[in-house]
């Protein structure tokens, strides 16, 4: 097929990598050309505007950073994407997004006689989860393109299920990285060894896929796990305004929320989210620093993104 892509950033770029190994016709765009490089190398055509990548395209995806990303990228009437399609065509946007933009960009596709997912991801390409929302026959329609790129696909429901699905699973896992970061400190102010408590948990009531990130970019003073901070606290913002929306408890995210906009006041925004840390060190008056096993073996750094 002949497939656009917008956004070929972290996550973006091994996905559109994905597609053009199966053997599709790619066209990509990104604000900064030089993250397109190396998808021209392996035969993708470079657009100068996101609806420059539509206008050749069956479907097109976007891989943006947040909300008002997408909606700039899709909706602007001179350099838009839905400028670019045909009606019959499809649009598929795989970011993190708010459920509320994605139902209004919906209707945008629909008055274009244009078919649209929400498809966020959690993981890497080519083994991700993806969590789509939509028309079940628009779904069934692009499923294979879907699987081209994850192992895990998930039809969630109609338009928006998709986000909401992918905002659960932050919420999870960033408050849960919180919440673990607290137990730890608990543990170091009461004068325990850190790296015995960061055996004992795995093996525990306390083991979690998010606490696995902790002894590698936490106790090693790396903080380098998973994605940037900026990206992370955007996710679990939009999972608490999700949250208030519905009416929904959220206690637990707001206080991590709240950690994480400490961090990003301190100007560590590109630095992995891990960084966070030290806010919650400052407050305790103790640094979470301790030797791993074997110098981590035996630890699998993770990113909670990941299903």
């Amino acid at each position: 097929m002949r497939l656009g892509f917008v956004g070929t950033g972290t996550m973006g770029n091994p996905m559109a990598r994905c597609l053009i190994a199966a053997g599709h016709q790619v066209t990509v765009h990104d604000v900064r050309r030089e993250a397109t490089a190396n998808l021209c190398d392996l035969g993708a055509r470079w657009a100068e505007a996101p609806r420059a990548a539509a206008e050749p395209s069956e479907v097109v995806f976007t891989s943006l950073p947040g909300p008002a990303e997408v909606e700039q990228a899709l909706l602007d009437p001179s350099t838009g994407i839905l400028a670019g399609l045909r009606p019959g065509s499809g649009y598929i946007d795989m970011t993190t997004n708010a459920a509320s933009v994605v139902r209004r960009i919906a209707r945008a596709c629909r008055e274009r006689g244009v078919g649209m997912l929400d498809a966020p991801v959690s993981g890497r390409p080519p083994g991700m989860t993806v969590m789509a929302g939509g028309d079940a026959t628009t779904f069934a329609t692009y499923r294979p393109l879907l699987a081209c790129m994850g192992r895990n696909i998930f039809h969630v429901g109609d338009t928006g299920a998709g986000c909401i699905a992918k905002l659960v699973t932050q919420y999870l896992g960033y408050s849960n990285f919180v919440t673990a970061l607290e137990g730890l400190l608990i543990g170091a102010k009461a004068g325990i060894d850190l790296r015995i408590l960061a055996q004992i948990v795995p093996v525990s009531a306390g083991a979690s896929r998010t606490f696995d990130n902790i002894p590698r970019s936490v106790l090693s003073g790396t903080f380098t796990a998973g994605g940037t901070l900026d990206i992370v606290a955007k996710d679990l913002h939009l999972a608490c305004e999700l949250a208030r929306e519905v009416g929904a408890p959220a206690h637990i995210g707001l206080i991590a929320d709240d950690v994480l906009k400490r961090a990003q006041a301190q100007g560590w925004g590109q630095r992995g989210f891990p960084i966070a840390a030290r806010v919650l060190e400052a407050m305790a008056g103790v640094e979470l620093r301790a030797s791993t096993p074997t110098d981590g073996a035996g630890y699998e750094d993770r990113d909670p993104r990941q299903g």
